[in-house]
């Protein structure tokens, strides 16, 4: 049973107009905030070699031109000249995309070890102080600031007792704070939500039955609690990876991680459009495949909605 051709191509119709609108805004933020060129050559340079190098980069044509022939390039797998290496902005920013993977994908492993047992632990033992003091941590690791928590780690790993680097890729020690300090805001979201979730599965008549019948706990909550719960998680699950890969700026920054988030805060700075027009379209695409990927997943995850979908409800 699965979801209708219609649907489908309708998600596709959606991500690709996200991404187009994500790719229009930036477009325009990035040369409304000034000339790039004022970065990259001195004010006494001739305007013989001005023109030159406006013609080589292409600012040279009005901004519609740029605008069309910039959409033009990406259709042809072409993202742009770097300001500050001369190269493609697609070999600067491939080669960052593996070092943000591996982070985001460490940083979900430890939101989902951490969070999804803690919401179990909280939801079975409801009221008690396991349930209070799991989640005071689960609220004080989601509202904690990324760079805040990365340079308490920092001071306590690195300064303190000198376990840890405090920055860059120099094997698996350099992944464990800059993973913790991305996932731990993200476990917090998974524990409040997988106790929500169970508390209100397990409440339900279907559980009462269940109970009834002598289950053990373990059957009732691996069995017929979590399996419940499968379809919200999996939109939690979808939306925190795509934001993890699209806003690590911030934990890229603080431990140095050669990541396309630190990448951002460079082109930014220097005003290298091509770079930080590429990496705009990753961050927007990626979201919006992970959205896409939620909805698609509903329809398997759960039959009613694939049903109700195929049926135009």
């Amino acid at each position: 049973m699965g979801l209708s051709a219609g649907f489908i191509l309708g998600r596709l119709l959606r991500l690709v107009l996200t991404v187009w609108a994500a790719v229009t805004l930036v477009f325009v933020a990035v040369r409304l905030s000034g000339d790039p060129l004022a970065v990259l050559v001195p004010p006494d340079l001739p305007d013989a070699l001005i023109a030159e190098y406006r013609a080589r980069f292409g600012l040279d044509a009005s901004l519609p031109v740029q605008y069309l022939r910039y959409l033009a390039g990406i259709a042809q797998g072409d993202f742009g000249i770097s300001f500050r290496t001369g190269g493609p902005a697609s070999d600067l920013v491939l080669a960052r995309i593996p070092a943000t993977l591996t982070l985001a994908g460490a940083a979900l492993a430890v939101a989902l070890v951490l969070g999804v047992p803690a919401g179990i632990a909280a939801a079975t033992w409801r009221g008690t102080a396991v349930d209070r003091v799991l989640m005071a941590g689960a609220v004080f690791g989601y509202a904690m600031p990324n760079f805040f928590l990365g340079i308490l780690l920092i001071l306590m790993f690195t300064l303190w007792l000198g376990w840890l680097p405090s920055g860059g890729f120099a094997g698996p020690a350099s992944l464990i704070m800059p993973a913790l300090t991305l996932g731990l805001a993200a476990a917090g979201s998974y524990a409040r939500f997988t106790r929500s979730a169970l508390l209100e599965v397990m409440n339900a008549p279907w559980m009462r039955t269940a109970r009834a019948k002598g289950l053990s706990w373990r059957r009732q909550m691996l069995v017929h609690a979590l399996r419940a719960t499968l379809v919200p998680l999996a939109t939690l699950l979808g939306f925190t990876l795509g934001a993890m890969i699209g806003g690590a700026v911030v934990t890229e920054t603080v431990f140095a991680w050669p990541g396309i988030g630190r990448l951002l805060v460079v082109s930014v700075a220097e005003r290298d459009l091509a770079v930080v027009q590429m990496i705009v379209l990753l961050a927007a695409a990626t979201m919006a495949v992970a959205n896409m990927t939620v909805d698609l997943l509903y329809g398997l995850l759960d039959p009613r909605i694939g049903t109700q979908r195929r049926q135009g409800r």
